[in-house]
């Protein structure tokens, strides 16, 4: 059951997406309390957070208009071209630190600014299907070497691509076994439970000598009972109002 919060938040993207005309609605459904908490409750001045999953990246607008970083007025001009905020996170856009959205990379920059300043936290979140991705390992490997205590990986874990269940396009199991060999600290929770987050990421915090990873159990989608889990609904490129009032009429 989603709390009032995470249907308010879940409506700003409808209202984004309503604005731009497009999006994608079901991995940003997914991402939403798992950013809410990150901008919430954890990062502070110096932390810094990398969606890698760039197209998840209306859960992460809705919340830097949240924390008053950007005007909400942006999200009606979503991918539109006198707008601030296009389809993927762009270093240009006040708290974002990294520009994303080409697969992969995300945890690679997130490693080296772990790095060079281990006094900072550095959260990066990664989706199921981007762990695909050869680089996403080459980085979890040299975490591990260096015991990136403050480098924490959050798996966006919906078990859903763009075009099929992840157990039939690239399994991932055991995937909790995986990152422990490579060096991490492993948690399992449920990605939509705010409290579950919160908790997890404070222990995160308190942890030294180890990176950490929290595999997120999410739904795509999640929230609307017509999209959860649907492929329809990974991208919309034509989204018109008559579809906004359907998905806010399901968040009710």
């Amino acid at each position: 059951m989603l709390d009032e919060r995470s249907k308010y938040l879940r409506r700003q993207i409808i209202r984004a997406m309503k604005g731009g005309g497009r999006g994608h609605v079901g991995p940003a459904f997914s991402l939403v309390e798992i950013m809410r908490v990150l901008y919430d409750d954890v990062i502070g001045q110096e932390d810094t957070v990398i969606l890698s999953k760039g197209h998840g990246c209306l859960a992460q607008y809705v919340m830097l208009v949240e924390k008053g970083l950007v005007d909400a007025k942006e999200l009606d001009r979503f991918c539109r071209a006198d707008g601030l905020l296009g389809g993927h996170p762009e270093h240009h856009i006040p708290g974002i630190k990294v520009s994303t959205g080409s697969l992969g990379h995300g945890l690679s920059i997130g490693l080296g600014m772990a790095l060079a300043n281990r006094q900072a936290r550095v959260f990066v979140v990664i989706g199921d299907g981007e762990s695909n991705e050869g680089s996403i390992w080459e980085a979890a490997l040299s975490a591990g070497k260096h015991k990136l205590s403050n480098l924490t990986v959050i798996v966006d874990y919906n078990k859903r691509q763009s075009y099929g269940p992840t157990d039939e396009v690239q399994p991932l199991e055991p995937l909790a076994l995986k990152w422990r060999a490579f060096g991490f600290t492993v948690r399992l929770l449920d990605g939509h439970h705010v409290r579950q987050l919160q908790s997890c990421l404070r222990e995160a915090r308190a942890t030294e000598r180890k990176p950490w990873v929290m595999i997120c159990d999410t739904v795509k989608g999640k929230g609307i009972p017509e999209i959860e889990n649907h492929p329809f609904w990974h991208h919309k490129d034509v989204f018109t109002h008559e579809d906004a009032a359907r998905l806010e009429a399901g968040l009710a």
